[in-house]
Formats: C-alpha cells, sequence, structure tokens
C-alpha cells in the first residue's frame, strides 16, 4: 500500500509542478529579465546536477578532472558527443591505470 501512495504523491507533486505556471502566468512575460532567467534554468539546474556527479563517479578526483578536461576541450572543438564521452572515458581510465 505504501508503494501506492509514494507514486500517488510524486505524480500529484509533479503535476502541481507543471501546472502552477500554467494557472499563474496567464499573460505572457514581457520583462526581458525574467524571460531570460527563464531561459536558462534548465542549464542551471543540469549544471548543478552534472557537476557534483562527475567528479564523485570515478572515486578519485584525479582521474574524474582529466576527464572532465578532456570533454570540455573537446566539446570547445564541437567533435560529436559520442567522441567526447568515449574521449573522456578512456581518459579516467588511462589515467586511473597510471595513477
Amino acid at each position: 500500500m505504501s508503494i501506492a501512495l509514494y507514486i500517488i504523491v510524486m505524480a500529484g507533486v509533479t503535476y502541481l509542478i507543471r501546472a502552477i505556471p500554467f494557472t499563474a502566468f496567464s499573460k505572457k512575460i514581457k520583462s526581458p529579465f525574467i524571460q531570460s532567467f527563464l531561459y536558462y534554468i534548465p542549464y542551471a539546474v543540469l549544471a548543478a546536477m552534472t557537476i557534483p556527479a562527475i567528479f564523485y563517479s570515478t572515486g578519485n578526483v584525479i582521474t574524474a578532472t582529466a576527464g572532465t578536461a578532456v570533454a570540455l576541450i573537446l566539446a570547445h572543438v564541437n567533435l560529436p558527443l559520442i567522441v567526447v564521452a568515449l574521449a573522456a572515458s578512456g581518459t579516467a581510465f588511462c589515467v586511473s591505470v597510471f595513477i
């Protein structure tokens, strides 16, 4: 019974998070500041969730930093995501072997 209750509460919270903005903001937002703020929220949340996970994923900060550095450099050069991910993973693995 408790699992069903948890699922119902999760569904309700998820629905409210999506429904409240539609009911609270019935008119178009005209403020450029608020528009730009809302535009960058998904990126900020994604970064806030991803960056800590990167540094704790390997169990060693040095290997994680090496992989992150390679990923940032390759992403800056506009390489495909699969290339960036494989190179970062490979770098973290190689650094862990040599440490």
